[in-house]
């Protein structure tokens, strides 16, 4: 399995980090994994909430240093 594609949505606040997780998305393929870094606390709910609209996995929620780490796993049908 390749390592995570990380992406850094600090300093963003809702709904950026959903949009720009939605972008970096539709670039990957299936089976990728997506580690996003956050600032905003909304993104906890929001980018989860989204991945079960679409269908992609949440598979890790952390919080370190007042950062907000999601990783997903992408699943195109």
């Amino acid at each position: 399995m390749s390592d995570p594609v990380a992406l850094d949505t600090r300093g963003l606040l809702c709904p950026l980090p959903v949009i720009r997780t939605q972008d970096r998305i539709n670039s990957l393929p299936s089976g990728s994994t997506l580690e996003v870094v956050s600032t905003d606390p909304g993104a906890l709910h929001d980018i989860p909430a989204w991945c079960r609209v679409h269908g992609h996995t949440v598979l890790n929620i952390e919080e370190q240093a007042q950062e907000f780490i999601v990783r997903i796993r992408v699943t195109h049908d």
